[in-house]
């Protein structure tokens, strides 16, 4: 069984404890092409068997997220999950103020990540060094927003919902906290649902429940390698030129350097390729 599987996570699950479960189930090989926070839901592929080693191709995806934004509440992780250190009265912007700002976020920018992310430092967690209270200076990273629509505002709560498409790396945390200073206020993450990774959209996820329900069934869910890799061009391999892909040797192939889908004689998909300086080597098998 080689594949992908998309879970829609729900709370209170890591992307480990899911990666775990779903091991369990299929008694198969899983890894998984990003995580979400214990507290986020939505889309979380998995890479089950051989799969496991697109993973390279899947991890610079670009991604579309739903957010809810409290203003008013400050706390030292950027999300409800964290303690409160700060708390504001606040009177809520209006739809064409907060638009306004939107607008003026979106394009490419730097971004620090926020401490209580699993970012490596000096070989170090970020977290880890926020647990034991000790400083330490963060790079900044490029992040490119594409898109941030305002889906609506909740003046009793004190919250703005919004949907954004992003750049991998994009710390959405740090997005509600930058949204609420540009307003003249403070604010936090409440909610945060991922819906959409790459090409991967949560419409075509499950839940674990169901998963588990249906593992006989499991193969309704899975999307081949074949299938993620229909867009590459395929290339026919005789007995003796598959006999040396497959034993490693790299294959004279005048063809533009690309990823290809490899098939023997009888048009069976065999795996992935790699063409490279006019050579053609084996990737995924």
């Amino acid at each position: 069984m080689d594949g992908i599987i998309l879970i829609n996570k729900e709370k209170d699950y890591t992307s480990h404890d899911v990666v775990a479960i779903v091991k369990k189930t299929l008694g198969q090989k899983v890894g998984h092409t990003g995580t979400l926070d214990p507290n986020a839901t939505g889309i979380l592929p998995l890479l089950i068997g051989k799969a496991t080693k697109i993973s390279k191709y899947l991890v610079n995806h670009d991604k579309i997220y739903q957010a809810v934004l409290r203003l008013g509440v400050k706390t030292d992780t950027a999300d409800m999950m964290g303690k409160i250190v700060e708390e504001k009265n606040v009177k809520m912007p209006n739809k064409e103020e907060i638009e306004l700002i939107f607008s003026s976020m979106v394009g490419k920018t730097k971004q620090i990540p926020p401490i209580y992310s699993a970012i490596k430092v000096n070989g170090k967690k970020l977290y880890e060094y926020a647990r034991q209270d000790k400083k330490v200076e963060i790079p900044e990273r490029e992040i490119e927003i594409y898109n941030l629509k305002l889906d609506y505002i909740s003046l009793n709560k004190n919250e703005i919902t919004f949907t954004i498409y992003c750049s991998k790396g994009t710390y959405i945390r740090t997005i509600c906290e930058q949204i609420a200073k540009k307003l003249g206020t403070i604010g936090c993450m409440s909610e945060l649902n991922r819906i959409q990774v790459g090409e991967f959209h949560i419409d075509n996820s499950i839940t674990i429940k169901k998963l588990q329900e249906n593992k006989k069934n499991v193969m309704d869910y899975l999307i081949s390698i074949e299938q993620f890799f229909y867009k590459k061009e395929k290339i026919i391999l005789n007995s003796s030129k598959l006999e040396q892909f497959l034993n490693g040797v790299k294959l004279k192939c005048e063809m533009k350097e690309d990823i290809y889908r490899i098939y023997d004689e009888n048009k069976k998909f065999i795996g992935l390729g790699i063409i490279k300086n006019e050579l053609l080597k084996r990737d995924v098998v």
